[in-house]
């Protein structure tokens, strides 16, 4: 039987810049939205949100759904990736909760772009979404018996 693992991503913007988190992977320093798996009894949207607090201690709602990404890992792990937008007025201080994230950067789309330490192609994927992508309503997702 297929299972994919299923994760949420924050593409979180201010400024013009847009916010990573930098992981030490098997000796390589990688970067990353702030993401993760989403858990048992838990809607999309409280998982991203949850995942963005303990990867920066950023409290901050997501607004729109941008787009769910289909990807197989080179080790063949499937993946769906749901990916929300953040916008904030400013960039905020950052205080990742989780000791797996080495530290937070604000960095320009550009530079995630031409990175070759991301963690996956979806990091660059997302901003070149976020760029380019519609923007969708929350409600577009259901949640059927999961609390908020």
């Amino acid at each position: 039987m297929f299972k994919p693992h299923v994760t949420v991503a924050c593409i979180v913007q201010a400024q013009g810049k847009f916010l990573v988190v930098e992981e030490t992977i098997h000796g390589k320093v990688t970067w990353n939205q702030p993401a993760g798996h989403l858990e048992a009894d838990e809607t999309l949207v409280s998982a991203a949100k949850r995942e963005l607090y303990e990867e920066t201690g950023i409290r901050a709602e997501p607004q729109y759904f941008l787009g769910l990404h289909q990807w197989q890992a080179p080790d063949a792990t499937p993946f769906l990736r749901f990916a929300f937008v953040i916008d904030l007025p400013e960039m905020l201080e950052t205080a990742p909760q989780d000791d797996d994230i080495d530290r937070c950067r604000w960095v320009t789309a550009e530079e995630i772009i031409g990175s070759a330490q991301l963690r996956s192609p979806l990091v660059a994927e997302s901003i070149r979404c976020y760029q380019q992508s519609p923007r969708y309503p929350l409600e577009i997702l259901h949640n059927f018996n999961l609390p908020e």
